[in-house]
């Protein structure tokens, strides 16, 4: 009996052994999704070369442009040029307002000791940014004639009443369903054209190809202003019909960081340090003093809603006093509204900078991918190390709100950067393109527990990632009870006493503005 007792006890620390091992070096594995920014793609490929095919047919085809037509067209040439002033009298521009115009390429480049270098830096951060936002939706496609129709199915923009020529070709009856009009901006020999500038525009002719060619000048016009709809276009023959859809809407302006233009990365120019403090001056202050070991000049702006605030001073630094207690996401929307740099670096104002916090990294995935955001990990005193990846996902649910999911994991590992993967929530350390994480904003009702909820709200906004090889370390929180002092007593009763009131705006949150009926999280 003893020694069926002592094989059992051997048995059971050898499978614990076993699982242990288990655990420390099974790792789930995961495919690697290359998120490299590139609008360069088969698919994009084809489409331009069908378009190219459509709009090059029929050279034998003689027309004859309208230029009262054709004037309206994009020129993709626009002209700094301001309204000529007639007359000069007191308060003439008040009663007869004209057009300014300011020159930027003049204004800009002639005072820049190195306008060439700047111009391309321009160049390369719009390209940068028109790879990263590029959606294969929005590429022309023309469906091809398996009807006698042929006609584009996406990809087909014009802006609050502007006019376009709708690429693709067909027959005869278009109709719409807003105030838009018709027209042509050349009129093609052998084509007889009805409703010209009206709702419905009709083409006929004895001869395929030129009717076919006269398709290509066929313009649509957008009269009355509404920047955000789409109008569908019925484009039919007596025996066929087709629908396709024209997006009406501004294109978006583009928002470029000027961080000069260098080989190598200048995280002073790209990089902005953003933090939070409350009654943890001492805390702050080793932050500042592990960010100046490694980064020394670079900006690091902070929120304070301390009672009694005390002067944070020193080169490059940034110190903004808000209402007493105003609260942990007001003080991030204060921060980050204040940034001017490419990217924000969002730390705790008690984490401290090592030798493994490379700032280079971060902004290395997020210049090379299609990333908005990329967390990094938290190495506690313990010699534990956490990345705190999650995902999210919301699920339908009806009349009664829908269904919020969060899980501890990932979706995949990115390919390029094998420390790094793709998650929809990362830890408390990140660094983000600092446009995109003003768009989404913090909630200033959360004023002391609060993380995923930013992550919640940035669902479907944000591309995130987490890289395990950018690491910060985080300041002690064992403190004995007898040994605490009254501003660390007063800092955990704000930060833990409230815990009804935090549940309450939770919920609400959750509930009200986010639309949930429940959460389920690990």
């Amino acid at each position: 009996m003893h020694n069926s007792s002592r094989k059992c006890v051997q048995l059971a620390l050898l499978s614990g052994i076993l699982l242990v091992a288990l655990c420390y070096f099974w790792k789930p594995s995961s495919k690697e999704v290359d998120i490299s920014s590139s609008q360069v793609t088969p698919i994009k490929k084809f489409f331009t070369g069908k378009i190219g095919d459509a709009t090059n047919g029929y050279k034998d085809i003689s027309y004859h442009i309208k230029e009262e037509m054709a004037s309206h067209l994009a020129q993709n040439a626009c002209v700094c040029q301001a309204d000529e002033e007639t007359f000069h009298l007191p308060l003439s521009n008040l009663l007869f307002p004209h057009v300014w115009a300011h020159n930027l390429d003049q204004a800009f480049l002639e005072l820049h000791p190195d306008p060439e270098s700047v111009k391309q830096h321009r160049a390369d951060e719009y390209n940068n940014l028109q790879e990263r936002s590029y959606n294969p939706a929005d590429v022309l496609n023309v469906a091809e004639a398996n009807s006698p129709l042929q006609y584009p199915t996406q990809g087909v923009l014009v802006r609050p009443l502007k006019t376009i020529i709708i690429p693709g070709k067909g027959i005869f009856n278009m109709q719409k369903n807003i105030e838009t009009h018709f027209d042509v901006a050349a009129k093609v020999d052998m084509v007889s054209i009805q409703g010209v500038g009206e709702k419905n525009m009709v083409l006929s002719s004895p001869l395929l190809s030129a009717l076919n060619k006269q398709l290509q000048f066929v313009t649509y016009t957008n009269i009355v202003f509404h920047p955000k709809t789409a109008d569908t276009i019925q484009f039919a023959t007596k025996d066929h019909q087709s629908f396709f859809t024209i997006k009406i809407e501004h294109r978006n302006n583009p928002k470029l960081y000027n961080s000069g233009y260098q080989k190598e990365y200048n995280i002073t120019a790209l990089v902005t340090i953003a933090t939070k403090t409350f009654l943890r001056y001492d805390k702050l202050k080793d932050l500042i003093d592990s960010i100046r070991k490694y980064y020394p000049t670079v900006t690091i702006v902070i929120a304070d809603d301390n009672e009694h605030p005390q002067p944070v001073t020193g080169p490059h630094i940034e110190h903004y006093i808000m209402p007493f207690g105003k609260g942990w996401f007001a003080g991030r929307n204060l921060a980050v509204s204040q940034v001017i740099t490419k990217y924000v670096l969002w730390v705790d104002d008690d984490f401290i900078f090592t030798a493994n916090t490379k700032l280079e990294k971060m902004v290395d995935i997020l210049e090379k991918t299609t990333l908005d955001l990329v967390g990094g990990a938290v190495r506690e005193v313990t010699g534990y190390t956490a990345t705190y990846r999650h995902t999210i996902s919301v699920e339908d649910g009806g009349n009664e709100g829908d269904c919020l999911h969060i899980r501890l994991g990932y979706h995949h590992a990115i390919k390029g950067f094998p420390n790094c993967v793709v998650a929809d929530a990362v830890i408390n350390f990140f660094m983000a393109r600092t446009v995109k994480v003003q768009q989404v904003g913090f909630d200033p009702r959360l004023a002391r527990q609060a993380h995923l909820e930013f992550f919640i709200d940035a669902l479907g906004h944000l591309h995130i990632g987490s890289c395990s090889d950018v690491i910060v370390s985080h300041a002690s929180k064992i403190i004995l009870p007898w040994s605490k002092t009254d501003v660390q007593k007063a800092y955990e009763k704000f930060r833990y006493s409230s815990s009804a009131t935090n549940a309450k705006t939770h919920n609400e949150i959750f509930y009200f503005k986010n639309r949930f009926k429940c959460m389920t999280s690990q």
